[in-house]
């Protein structure tokens, strides 16, 4: 048999830079050495990019933190937390605001000439004693500072949120360079540099430091607002009480970040003021979290105590200025206040009136003051807030009976409790629950109320009265005057002040 031929194939040629033959159906693997030469060509170039965005942000320098803007006209972000170092570190001043929003307000011409200085605002809007510590230290260390107006809040010696502690921005205030990289790499402070840019081109938009966070143009006033608040923060509030801080805790924290950094800095004068919030606002707070209320009332004086002690520091009290505290009309809701009543603050100071100072003497007073305002409040249908006064006449003199409760249903006309009226007057009181009939009688007369009706009968007689008894709680009640007056007795009603209305019973033997 004859052998066929076999046909044979030639080696398949080699690639240099492969271990496997062309063709053979595997991939090609590179040399290590491009490999190599393709990771050092993308490390340089992100070390290019990273140094090139490195040095765009310390440039242009959103938030001034480096330097004043001198490159670009100055834009000013109102993330007070991240605006407020720069502010601190690089612009002329000698005196600073601290605070929370109620100091937002407050117009650095008006306080320069108040405390004859050259004024930077470094307010924080919900701010608490260590972030207020941590931008007055930070000013402070520049040794420019020779002044410090600080709003002191309660609620700001609390303790911070965990989750509002953690977006702080720490890095901005200290002095490690090595962490600034958090500022290099950080979109969002662009982010705040363009909105400042966009809102110095609206109209109106304000891009100077004397209106920087300022908001008394951007809101609404008014006693209707107020008020609406108020029957919110009555519904809202009451739980509150639930998680109120042991006051020593409180004291910790001022002592921490308030009175160590006055006692680290004698050369510095601090003129400390407890801001005027609605009588409203305390209102609310002793009806829903008597121990928060109490707890204010004797930080007031033990804080004042404290400061007292160095001679750098001064304190001032407003919270008793009915004048503003009960004219609902400076206000947007129970706290914040109208730019006016900052400039009176700043003027205040400036001339240290002893109205407003406090003093070993008078510490106490304001306390006091605030309780007997409390005591007699009450909100009229037209949302004035009064002091209503009683006092019952009587052969053997005068005195002034506490209610329990009161409103005002009228301008001149009080609803109290029937049986504490009963007792002030030397009434007998009877309730009839079939008919809800209140009986009051006194020296042979009597009167016959029925709750939610005004009409009545007095001493058989048909009559009106301005104002239907009310049951509330469990608490019948009723028109203090036109009872007094069915009953024989006779009620003169006086203005003593803008904020007091009295009512005085002239008792006549029973």
């Amino acid at each position: 048999m004859e052998q066929l031929p076999v046909k044979t194939h030639p080696a398949p040629a080699l690639s240099p830079q492969c271990a496997r033959p062309i063709g053979s159906g595997g991939r090609l693997r590179p040399r290590a050495g491009n490999a190599r030469r393709t990771l050092l060509q993308f490390a340089v170039f992100a070390l290019l990019l990273a140094a090139g965005i490195c040095a765009a942000t310390v440039v242009i320098d959103p938030l001034q933190f480096y330097r004043k803007s001198v490159l670009f006209p100055p834009v000013f972000s109102t993330e007070q937390r991240y605006q407020n170092p720069g502010l601190a570190k690089n612009y002329d001043y000698d005196t600073i605001i601290i605070g929370t929003s109620m100091t937002e307000n407050f117009l650095p011409s008006v306080v320069n000439k108040a405390l004859n200085g050259k004024t930077m605002k470094l307010s924080m809007r919900g701010s608490t004693a260590d972030e207020h510590y941590k931008i007055a230290k930070l000013a402070l260390e520049t040794g420019h500072v020779r002044q410090v107006l600080w709003g002191l809040d309660y609620f700001s010696l609390k303790k911070n949120d965990p989750e509002a502690a953690a977006d702080f921005p720490e890095y901005l205030y200290d002095d490690h360079w090595w962490n600034d990289y958090r500022y290099w790499f950080n979109y969002s402070v662009y982010e705040m540099w363009l909105k400042g840019i966009a809102r110095g081109l609206l109209p109106g938009g304000r891009q100077d430091l004397e209106h920087l966070n300022n908001w008394n143009d951007e809101s609404a006033f008014g006693a209707a607002k107020v008020v609406n608040s108020y029957r919110n923060a009555k519904r809202e509030e009451a739980y509150f009480s639930l998680n109120e801080e042991p006051l020593d805790e409180i004291q910790d924290r001022f002592n921490r970040y308030i009175y160590a950094l006055v006692e680290a800095f004698p050369d510095t004068e601090f003129y400390f003021f407890y801001p005027p919030y609605t009588v409203l606002r305390q209102e609310v707070w002793k009806a829903t979290n008597e121990v928060r209320y109490r707890n204010q009332l004797e930080m007031g004086v033990w804080m004042f105590e404290r400061l007292d002690k160095l001679p750098n520091a001064k304190v001032y009290n407003f919270q008793t200025e009915s004048d503003w505290t009960y004219n609902l009309d400076l206000y947007k809701d129970l706290s914040h206040y109208k730019q006016d009543v900052n400039t009176a603050i700043a003027e205040a100071i400036g001339r240290d009136d002893p109205k407003y100072r406090m003093t070993p003497e008078n510490a106490a007073l304001f306390a006091r003051t605030l309780e007997r305002q409390l005591q007699t409040l009450v909100l009229t249908p037209d949302l004035q807030v009064l002091n209503a006064e009683t006092v019952v006449a009587d052969a053997e003199g005068s005195r002034s009976p506490q209610w329990s409760a009161m409103t005002a249903p009228g301008p001149s006309e009080l609803s109290v409790p029937a049986k504490e009226a009963a007792r002030a007057i030397g009434a007998e009181l009877g309730w009839d629950q079939r008919t809800r009939t209140l009986t009051l009688s006194r020296g042979g007369q009597t009167l016959k109320m029925r709750a939610g009706r005004t009409d009545a009968e007095a001493d058989g007689r048909a009559v009106d009265l301005p104002y239907a008894p009310v049951l509330t709680g469990g608490t019948a009640m009723i028109p203090l005057r036109a009872v007094c007056e069915y009953l024989g007795l006779h009620v003169e009603t006086e203005r003593p002040d803008a904020h007091t209305i009295r009512f005085t019973i002239r008792l006549r033997p029973a």
